[in-house]
């Protein structure tokens, strides 16, 4: 069971890391903050929660159980810090964001300390790694701790159900499915956690054994919901950048075939030799030497060449616009071969502008490249501008 748990929190921490890929930046923003804080919490939650973490700590301090209120603190603290989080979430007027998260504070931390002062009181002097809940159920001021931190947990994790809940039914997109998967790691945590925790706690307490509840079956059920959680927390803030990083990688490998025809004209400082740099850098800096390239290549454009192509695309039924670009391309290749081939510019240079100089971004960039990969136009142009040379 203890790899299971380890693999868990694992995984809980590893988004935790990804949110963290800007300390600076993170630091600055409580929401991201409030989410690594409950991420970590939970992280600790389940190493604490592990039959080996358990036995450790209770050598370690020499003390039997030691590990029972130091992993029941810190579900408390968990619990805690995801009410906090979801008030920083759901957001509004920073006052009162603040003294909502205070408060839960407030009410979280004294229980943390009962949870230790009964685990004191109390006779635990018998070790129990997986079983001490019902183990210990009968037993004065632990049978107390057990219910105090299970009581706090259903309170948080249905407060949160219950805001969660409300909230979706105004929100839409990544937003809503976030919620929707916070409700479902909630439900899947009360039904399969607390009920079967409380069931095997009333069962000790009315003579019965219903141990297996409580050893087998609640904790993959807590690891599972808490995942489902965290992705809910982190889906809505992560998702967007993950697929504007996708668009960009995608974005880099289109401006491919415009890179290979001009590269050799730009001048621009080489990329960065590190390999993990993200594709949004890689795109950036790939733009900026395509633009380099393309003012280079500008006193060789040849006008007669743009309009011919042009000319045939219109005949061939495209867009005015999809005409333009296909234009652009054929002038763009024939500049690049008489550059690459040290002949001399225009005389007289053209002075024409590139859509793609005019856009934004890279949309118009990748409209070029993706038209190189047509050389109809650009052929049937050059074979018009020399006619029109040697006539």
């Amino acid at each position: 069971m203890s790899l299971v748990v380890y693999l868990a929190a694992l995984v809980f921490a590893l988004s935790g890391v990804v949110l963290l890929r800007r300390p600076r930046t993170a630091a600055r923003n409580p929401l991201t903050v409030s989410t690594c804080v409950a991420i970590a919490l939970g992280t600790l939650v389940f190493v604490c929660s592990a039959p080996l973490t358990l036995a450790a700590v209770n050598d370690l301090t020499g003390v039997p159980n030691f590990g029972a209120p130091l992993t029941y603190g810190m579900l408390s603290a968990y619990s805690c810090s995801l009410l906090v989080l979801l008030i920083h979430w759901r957001g509004g007027p920073p006052e009162r964001v603040r003294n909502l998260a205070l408060r839960s504070v407030a009410v979280y931390v004294p229980l943390v300390l009962a949870i230790v002062v009964l685990f004191a009181l109390g006779d635990a002097h018998t070790e129990r790694l997986t079983d001490l809940d019902t183990y210990y159920a009968n037993t004065p001021c632990l049978r107390e701790m057990i219910v105090l931190y299970l009581l706090g947990h259903s309170a948080a994790t249905v407060s949160m159900c219950v805001l969660c809940v409300k909230w979706s039914r105004e929100v839409t997109g990544l937003l809503r499915a976030g919620l929707r998967l916070i409700i479902l790691g909630v439900l899947l945590d009360v039904a399969g956690f607390q009920a079967t925790k409380y069931a095997a706690v009333a069962a000790r307490w009315s003579g019965h054994d219903l141990d297996v509840l409580s050893t087998k079956v609640a904790p993959p059920m807590a690891s599972l919901g808490a995942l489902l959680c965290s992705a809910g927390f982190v889906l809505p803030r992560l998702l967007p950048a993950l697929l504007a990083q996708w668009q960009s990688l995608r974005d880099h490998r289109r401006l491919g075939p415009l890179w290979a025809r001009v590269r050799f004209a730009s001048t621009a400082p080489g990329p960065p030799a590190s390999w993990w740099r993200l594709p949004q850098e890689r795109l950036q800096w790939r733009e900026v030497s395509i633009h380099d390239a393309l003012l280079a290549l500008a006193p060789y454009f040849d006008d007669r060449v743009r309009e011919r192509a042009r000319d045939a695309a219109l005949r061939r039924g495209r867009t005015a616009h999809q005409a333009r670009i296909a234009a652009e391309a054929a002038m763009l290749a024939d500049a690049a071969r008489r550059a690459a081939a040290r002949e001399a510019p225009l005389d007289t240079p053209s002075g024409y502008r590139l859509h793609a100089t005019e856009v934004p971004g890279a949309d118009g960039l990748v409209e070029l490249a993706e038209a190189l990969a047509g050389t109809t136009d650009v052929t049937a142009a050059r074979s018009g501008a020399v006619q029109t040379s040697h006539g």
